[in-house]
């Protein structure tokens, strides 16, 4: 089989479109990364598209469609960059843009949907595409998510001692490596929330070092309201989205306290973020005396700054230590997710997703 893979990959931040170029034949190594940012007009679709509204399929079809030419433009872009042609690339492993994620119904099976148009990205860039990686977990009772710590374990797992591997995102999610044994789950809003207050305050779409953040002050009447909500004291398997934390989840809290200063409310919504990060690696992980950072929030350096204050006696550091630059590892896993599928092995881990079982996940598209 073809050693080469593609990893594309969009996350819940929506600021746009990375894909990675790895190769396989020894060991997994980036030769290549190119990042495509998202237009604002496809992002306001997408985050329209987290609720019900009119002609939400048209839109959704549409928005995936557009999705896809971003695809194709970081693929052409990596192939002209390597001077690799189509042909010589195994599969494109594509994630899609996650809209809606409710793996848990009362009723019955739950649901994880991620806009994309697998066919169209085939179509367009001769290469075969692997797709819909969540479905096959999620049908097997699982929370079809976190994905990456499979491949967390394959990357990072020859790290002697207990190693946490936390991916700050739109959501924030951890793997937990030991010797013989994996956890991983969302932990909850990564940058999602802070991201939302800086647009709505500054016009930015992130806070830039985590610079406002670090401005403000952290009222902890607002923090303990936020960690009262459920889903940080449930245990794992767990997974969540925009689906629970999302603008109103915000101003409910925000109504139940004394206004604050906008850069206040900036600095309680990154103690939010690391203090749910950091509960979780003293719960979970008690012996870690690492921790690796990967996705946007690595470059926060106030972000950075509290874990290491919230977890004295852990080395907090970005993945690049380890030969994976922080924006290149969610793209890489699904990279390697493809060649989970095309080698026929399973993607998901059971202890982590709760699925009844190791599952091949994905879907192909042949070139």
């Amino acid at each position: 089989m073809r050693t080469l893979f593609i990893g594309v990959m969009s996350g819940t931040s929506l600021d746009g479109v990375d894909a990675v170029l790895v190769d396989t034949a020894e060991g997994f190594h980036c030769l290549a990364h190119v990042a495509v940012p998202m237009p604002q007009s496809l992002r306001q679709d997408f985050l329209r598209l987290n609720q019900s509204g009119p002609h939400e399929l048209h839109l959704a079809a549409l928005s995936a469609n557009s999705l896809v030419a971003l695809y194709t433009q970081a693929v052409q872009s990596l192939l002209r960059s390597t001077q690799h042609k189509p042909e010589e690339i195994a599969a494109i492993g594509a994630h899609g843009q996650t809209v809606r994620h409710q793996p848990q119904m009362h009723d019955g099976v739950g649901y994880t949907l991620q806009l994309n148009n697998p066919a169209l990205l085939a179509e367009q860039t001769g290469i075969s595409v692997v797709a819909d990686f969540r479905s096959r977990d999620v049908a097997a009772g699982g929370q079809g998510a976190p994905l990456v710590p499979a491949f967390h374990q394959a990357v990072f797992g020859h790290i002697e001692d207990t190693v946490a591997v936390l991916n700050i995102g739109g959501m924030s999610n951890i793997s937990i490596l030991q010797t013989d044994h994996v956890l991983g789950f969302d932990c909850g809003p990564g940058n999602v929330l802070m991201d939302l207050w800086c647009h709505q305050h500054l016009g930015q779409h992130y806070d830039h070092l985590g610079q406002w953040a670090a401005s403000g002050k952290v009222s902890q009447a607002l923090l303990t309201r936020f960690l009262l909500d459920p889903f940080f004291q449930a245990p794992p398997p767990k997974s969540t989205g925009r689906d629970l934390f999302h603008a109103d989840w915000l101003q409910a809290h925000l109504s139940a306290v004394p206004e604050l200063p906008a850069a206040d409310v900036q600095a309680t919504l990154a103690a939010l973020t690391v203090q749910s990060c950091a509960q979780e690696v003293l719960r979970h992980a008690p012996t870690a005396k690492q921790l690796l950072v990967c996705g946007g929030g690595a470059y926060n350096l106030q972000l950075m700054s509290l874990l290491s204050q919230a977890l004295p006696g852990v080395q907090v550091a970005s993945t690049e230590t380890q030969g994976l630059p922080p924006l290149q590892v969610e793209a890489a896993a699904f990279a390697w997710l493809a060649r989970q599928t095309l080698l026929n092995l399973p993607g998901n881990l059971p202890a982590v997703t709760g699925a009844s079982g190791p599952r091949v996940l994905g879907a192909i598209y042949p070139a």
